[in-house]
Order: structure tokens, then C-alpha cells, then sequence
């Protein structure tokens, strides 16, 4: 992973996407038409209890549905820094995420990772792309996952955006403390070391005033507190608003539909009530 984020780093310079030799994101003019297969992902068990323990699961030998999104991240990065790739791999905002869980995922089962890249689409406030991620085992589809990533700068207002209903008016049922080396301690879990995540030294370099809480780890940290009413199969989407600048004090919200096949969540800032994310699951 580190050789990825150093070639993710020279990205930033200017200039260095256009040389050749180099290889890395930010020299192309349309997402590359490229496929990448981890055809054998297994699960380290040490590596699932730190995971489990720093985003609030339980310990126990299925996976948690963001889970596989940790073991695909290696794919998603390289992906992002191919050389024909045309944005720079640090810088983008992680805006959405869909994950739709076909069934539980054992801890001892091996896992075939593909990845792929969707098209770039005006967003208002920049250019949008989504990473697509299938985890099959043996040829069975048990796990996918729409990404949706912002390059910020531009925009179109009228471009349309991933709807996720908006959670404003659900009332606090738990409040979180963050801790200010949240970013550092999943990021040693997770493998994402984004300088955003890091420290906030790292962060002012991209207009950041402290460090910001990785967003699926807020998604997974929300999956823990309901993971007692999740089924076995379900669609969990998100959209990520503000960032949680670290350390911080969050509410976390729910709220089950009439109908029992719908729970909807939020994260907001405990006192300012600033949406972070809006949730949905669809059982």
C-alpha cells in the first residue's frame, strides 16, 4: 500500500502526471477502461479483530459488510493511480457509498475481488466517478459496492447527485467522542493513509483545518451500533456531507420504517447538529 500512496503522492507535484515513466493518476483525459482481479482474498483474522474493534462490531466470524470494501481498497488505489487515470488519487472526496450484502460473509471464505471504474459525470460542485467492486466466492456474487469520489473545482448545478433521504429530523439516540488519532488508527487497519486521515499538519495541506475521520469508517462505525437489526442480506447506502474534523463529538441517529424493511441513520455534529452522513438501509 505504501508504494501506492507515494505514487498517489508524486500525483501532487505539478507536473508529474504528464511524464511518462512515472505511471501515476492525473495524466489522463477519461477514466481508463480497466478491469483488476485479486482472484484469492483471505481474511486475516488478527487484522478482522483490530478492524472489528476500532469501528465498535462484535467479534465473530462473519464479516462485516464494509469489510470486503478494506480488502478491495489495495484495487481501488491502484485503479486511481494507473497512469491514464485523469484526476490525482489524494484530493478526491469520497460523496457516496452503496453496499449491497447478498448474504453473510464467513471469515474462513476466500473471496475473487474485481474492480472496475464507472464514467466521469458533472457533479455541482466539481466532476464525479464511481469504483465498482464484485466479491464472489466460488463464482457466487456475495457482496458488491458502488464508491462515488468528487474532484472538486467547477461544477455543473444542475447535475444530479446520489439521493440518500436526508435525516435532519431523527433524534440523537447516541453520542460518540472521536478521538483525535481515529484517522491513524483505522487508517493502520484499514491500509487507507490518505495524509488527510493522518494527522492535521497533513490535512492543511488540503485546506483541512485538523484531520477528518475516513468516511467508511463513520459508515462502519454506524453498521456496528445497528447490528443487531441487521439481516443476513441487505442494501446499506450513504452519502457523505460535511467531514468530522477530528477530535469531535457526534450524535448518531435511527429510525425503522413503518414497514420494517427500512431503517434510516444519520451521524451530526453533537452541538452545531451539521449533517455528516445520511444512511439508509433496505432489508
Amino acid at each position: 500500500m505504501l508504494p501506492l500512496f507515494g505514487r498517489a503522492g508524486l500525483s501532487m507535484i505539478p507536473g508529474a502526471s504528464r511524464v511518462p515513466l512515472l505511471g501515476i493518476g492525473g495524466g489522463g483525459v477519461a477514466i481508463p477502461d480497466l478491469t483488476l482481479v485479486l482472484g484469492s482474498a483471505a481474511v486475516d483474522r488478527d487484522r478482522l479483530a483490530a478492524y472489528d474493534r476500532v469501528c465498535g462490531f462484535s467479534l465473530r466470524d462473519e464479516l462485516p459488510a464494509t469489510y470486503p470494501h478494506m480488502l478491495a481498497f489495495p484495487l481501488h488505489l491502484a485503479l486511481m493511480t494507473d497512469g491514464g487515470f485523469p484526476f490525482p488519487a489524494i484530493g478526491l472526496v469520497h460523496i457516496y457509498n452503496r453496499i449491497v450484502q447478498h448474504r453473510p460473509v464467513r471469515a474462513s471464505e476466500i473471496l475473487s475481488l474485481r474492480v472496475s471504474s464507472g464514467p466521469v459525470a458533472p457533479h455541482p460542485r466539481g466532476t464525479q466517478f464511481s469504483i465498482l467492486t464484485e466479491a464472489r466466492v466460488d463464482g457466487e456474487l456475495v457482496w458488491e459496492e458502488v464508491s462515488t469520489n468528487l474532484r472538486r473545482g467547477g461544477g455543473d448545478d444542475d447535475a444530479p447527485t446520489p439521493a440518500v433521504p436526508d435525516t435532519a429530523d431523527l433524534p440523537a439516540g447516541a453520542t460518540w467522542q472521536l478521538a483525535a488519532d481515529l484517522g491513524r488508527r483505522y487508517g493502520s487497519v484499514s491500509g487507507d493513509l490518505n495524509p488527510i486521515h493522518l494527522h492535521p499538519l497533513t490535512a492543511r495541506l488540503f485546506g483541512f483545518r485538523s484531520a477528518i475521520a475516513h468516511g467508511m469508517w463513520t459508515k462502519a462505525r454506524c453498521l456496528a451500533a445497528l447490528e443487531p437489526e441487521l439481516p443476513g442480506a441487505f442494501t446499506v447506502e450513504v452519502a457523505f456531507r460535511k467531514p468530522i474534523l477530528l477530535p469531535a463529538t457526534v450524535a448518531f441517529a435511527e429510525a425503522r420504517g413503518a414497514s420494517g424493511s427500512e431503517i434510516r441513520f444519520g451521524v451530526h455534529d453533537a452541538g452545531a447538529g451539521v449533517a455528516h452522513l445520511d444512511g439508509l438501509v433496505t432489508v
